[in-house]
């Protein structure tokens, strides 16, 4: 047997879920600029990496979040 304020619960709960508006544009993560310095020097950095670094596959994998990011807003 469920307790007697086992309704006014479930009504307080349900109702926590449709107190706020949904925004997908809130959702969508800032994108970093970075200068064209920034660039330069990062891309220095890439090219003194040895071949088949991990980290060059995780920086492809953060340029297609970016990508995503981009289009999301």
């Amino acid at each position: 047997m469920l307790p007697a304020a086992a309704p006014l619960i479930a009504m307080l709960w349900l109702s926590a879920c449709a107190m706020g508006s949904f925004d997908p544009r809130q959702t969508c993560p800032p994108v970093v600029e970075y200068s064209v310095a920034d660039q330069d020097v990062a891309a220095a950095e890439i090219e003194a990496m040895p071949e088949g670094a991990v980290v060059i596959r995780m920086l492809n994998d953060y340029a297609v979040l970016r990508d995503q990011a981009r289009v999301c807003r």
